[in-house]
């Protein structure tokens, strides 16, 4: 059995530079939002080479609009592959989500019914994107809060699908998957198991907010705003145990904490990777031949 380093990463925050200047950090890589990023000069940029010089990066993506009803924007496409063409990160990942329509950008990354049209739609888009960055896509799976009535097929075999049809990875958030099984109204460890988990490329841990709906139910919040909570820190080892390790994020785009904070989390996850047995650490996948 080939055993290689379990890799447990953080959120960059520019307010983290300073510390991560005075010396090492325990941690082994870093995502940024790609967004934040696309610009041709200034310190941002400046700030993330120095950090891709010393860490393994992965860039994760919001303004796709992978499920959009409108083309992708083919200018922020082209920005995007010249982001990674600058940086090389390990990983690149997308939602499942639109968060544009008619020329319109919102703020929020909004959930799609789960049927043919939709699913034809986001598997042309990622087909599109995968063809453009020369790289596989990691996918990942939404927080939501209703069910649509046009859905034909639940959120697992929708995204076996995706997956299927695509060659895409999946990125799986724990806590939305935790997050959406309770709202829901099912089981947070059946929720995972109908996920394609032989796909998932890199995991994602963060905290949520507990409220109540107009009936008294309870409603969860993803609002990255507050440390992973227990439940999913459990949800997260089982979860790892029934697959291979792998890499593992904290995200905190909220109320962020010092950077110390945010390492002990890190620490946990690695502990729980390590404690998950067989190590493996996924290497990219090139995307899948489109000729």
């Amino acid at each position: 059995m080939t055993t290689t380093a379990v890799l447990a990463g953080v959120g960059l925050k520019p307010q983290h530079l300073g510390a991560l200047r005075q010396g090492p950090a325990a941690v082994d890589f870093f995502e940024v939002h790609a967004e934040n990023y696309m610009v041709a000069g200034g310190p941002f940029p400046a700030h993330l080479q120095w950090v891709r010089e010393r860490w393994p990066l992965s860039i994760h993506g919001v303004g796709l609009s992978i499920g959009g009803d409108a083309p992708l924007d083919a200018t922020h496409l082209d920005r995007l592959a010249a982001l990674l063409r600058r940086f090389e990160p390990r990983w690149f990942s997308e939602h499942l989500a639109w968060s544009s329509h008619g020329g319109h950008f919102f703020n929020d990354l909004l959930p799609l019914p789960y049927d043919l049209p939709t699913l034809l739609r986001v598997c042309d888009h990622i087909d599109q994107v995968q063809h453009r960055l020369q790289r596989r896509l990691l996918l990942e799976n939404p927080s939501t809060y209703l069910a649509f009535s046009a859905s034909t097929m639940d959120e697992g075999g929708f995204l076996h699908e995706v997956v299927r049809r695509t060659g895409c990875g999946l990125l799986l958030d724990v806590n939305n998957a935790y997050v959406s099984a309770v709202n829901h109204g099912q089981d947070p460890l059946a929720w995972v198991a109908s996920l394609p988990l032989q796909a998932v490329g890199e995991i994602h841990l963060a905290g949520h907010a507990q409220d109540r709906d107009a009936a008294g139910d309870p409603l969860l919040i993803d609002d990255h705003g507050s440390p992973v909570r227990d439940e999913v820190w459990q949800l997260f080892a089982d979860t790892v145990s029934r697959i291979r390790p792998v890499p593992t994020l904290i995200e905190r785009d909220n109320n962020v904490p010092p950077l110390a904070a945010l390492l002990r989390e890190a620490e946990q996850a690695r502990k729980l990777l390590r404690a998950a047995g067989q190590v493996g650490d996924p290497a990219p996948q090139p995307v899948r031949s489109l000729a």
